[in-house]
């Protein structure tokens, strides 16, 4: 959905959002309810989701506007407490609009399962294991009936040998299609449920039964257009190849770099209820493949002189399971961006993260990171130094008038009543 010219998303008051996203969404009285509340949950649902807890913490839900994702509008639901990610994520939006928005594709949703087995000749064990394939197979499919009624599950057995200092060991490992699931659970019960007989095939022990996260199977890619004139012509965009050549070839650099395409990730990942842990460790794996850690994103001139950057990461994500399935405001937030399967919401994540991505390093390239950040920070810096709430705004805009936002004038503003 892209903002309008008469009265842009973040220029009208809350319940004009809501009722925007309501009505984009095709949101109930109720959900929208649940939207106005202040936590998403309640002490009582909390209590069955984790151990020992005493409370809630919330953290701020806003909206990415402008998103043209193969074809199709999206709202954005993001979670973060960092300022300027979500204006800089939909502005970038915008501007890749002009080209169409964002191509993106993802793989199969295809988790991987480890068995290490210890005590045995990996040479001689690895082919009675993959002889016995389809026995394997069939256990492992026994024991989800869900996902044998859909014609997914476990698809294939590999092997590999590791030399350690424990001495050689064998990794069994299951390539599992777990639908529209994360499917952590249903690889360890399908790892757990054919250890024993791994154990009886080999000869040898089983110790670990367990998934990866490193999701090498589960790529997302796409890319974007963003008109050169738009981004601020012919120079910005040769500094931001400058810029991102920078983070390809240093991994000092290259961590920011790709915190920067995490902000807009996670931030997605938080409203949907998704394993930002799992998530994070396989992304930045991923960035690490070719032995010395680089950029998750690349950037280059079209013929036009317009910038291309595009993305690969791992998007070991789900639609149904887990906390998605208790948690009343994640339920919301996924209605609100309406995707129909895992692939879908990993194409949506991924073209945010790129979005992101972009927005930083054009402000990098530019002005400088700083400026904007301070700029959409200052009601914070207002809050901070002590600013009751209804001065919060004043105070905050003198402050960027001024180019000036910091806590000291701040302070200085409260106490002179200017």
């Amino acid at each position: 959905m892209a903002e309008t010219n008469s009265k842009r998303f973040h220029e009208k008051d809350r319940e004009d959002r809501i009722r925007t996203v309501k009505e984009f969404s095709g949101l109930s009285e109720d959900e929208a309810e649940i939207l106005r509340g202040n936590d998403g949950i309640s002490f009582g649902e909390a209590d069955h989701m984790v151990e020992n807890v005493i409370g809630t913490m919330a953290f701020p839900l806003g909206i990415g506007t402008n998103f043209r994702i193969n074809g199709r509008d999206y709202l954005v639901p993001m979670v973060i407490e960092e300022s300027s990610v979500i204006a800089a994520a939909s502005k970038a939006a915008k501007i890749a609009r002009k080209h169409g928005g964002f191509s993106m594709e993802s793989d199969e949703s295809y988790s991987i399962g480890q068995i290490q087995v210890v005590g045995v000749n990996p040479r001689t064990a690895i082919p009675k294991v993959l002889r016995a394939s389809k026995t394997i197979l069939k256990l492992a499919n026994s024991k989800s009936k869900t996902l044998s009624q859909m014609k997914k599950g476990a698809k294939k057995v590999t092997c590999k040998r590791l030399e350690t200092k424990s001495g050689p060991m064998l990794i069994v490992e299951l390539l599992i299609d777990v639908g529209d699931a994360m499917g952590a659970n249903v690889t360890n019960t399908m790892c757990e449920g054919v250890a024993p007989l791994i154990e009886e095939i080999t000869g040898g022990r089983v110790i670990l039964r367990i998934l990866s996260n490193y999701s090498t199977r589960r790529l997302v890619r796409g890319k974007a257009v963003f008109d050169k004139e738009e981004v601020g012509g012919s120079k910005v965009v040769a500094d931001i190849i400058h810029a991102y050549n920078f983070a390809a070839n240093d991994p000092y650099r290259a961590v920011t770099h790709n915190k920067g395409v995490m902000n807009g990730i996670i931030a997605v990942a938080n409203a949907t209820g998704q394993d930002t842990r799992a998530m994070e460790a396989a992304a930045h794996a991923f960035a690490s493949k070719g032995g010395i850690y680089t950029s998750l994103t690349t950037w280059k001139k079209d013929k036009a002189g317009n910038l291309v950057g595009s993305i690969e990461v791992p998007m070991p994500v789900g639609i149904v399971g887990g906390i998605i399935n208790v948690h009343p405001m994640i339920r919301v937030c996924l209605k609100i961006l309406g995707v129909k399967s895992a692939g879908e919401l990993g194409c949506v994540i991924g073209a945010v993260g790129l979005a992101q991505n972009f927005s930083a390093i054009r402000a990098l390239a530019s002005e400088g990171i700083q400026k904007g950040h301070m700029r959409l920070h200052a009601k914070n810096i207002a809050i901070s130094a002590g600013v009751p709430k209804e001065k919060v705004h004043e105070v905050a805009q003198k402050m960027i008038q001024e180019n000036n936002v910091s806590v000291g004038r701040a302070r200085e503003m409260l106490e002179s009543g200017n």
